[in-house]
């Protein structure tokens, strides 16, 4: 099996806090309300460091505008 892929590049926690300049506390939050991908391998998490910076570079501004779609088009119950 000879496929030409690129493989993500990953990275601990502490590795992503010194690459992109956060604080480790900020990276740990970002991967545990999944706005990055990652992958846990034992007691780590891996990091995807493209999604990361896609993140920090686009922010949340994509995923709100789809929610907010979403949720206009719905009806809800409203209890008295």
């Amino acid at each position: 099996m000879t496929g030409n892929f690129e493989l993500p590049k990953m990275a601990t926690i502490n590795e992503c806090a010194k690459i992109v300049k956060l604080a480790k506390y900020h990276i740990r939050q970002l991967v545990l309300q999944g706005k990055v991908k990652y992958v846990k391998a034992g007691k780590k998490y891996l990091i995807n460091l493209n999604s990361l910076i896609e993140y920090l570079n686009n922010g949340e501004t994509e995923a709100k505008t789809e929610e907010q779609d979403n949720n206009t088009n719905k009806i809800r119950k409203v209890g008295i």
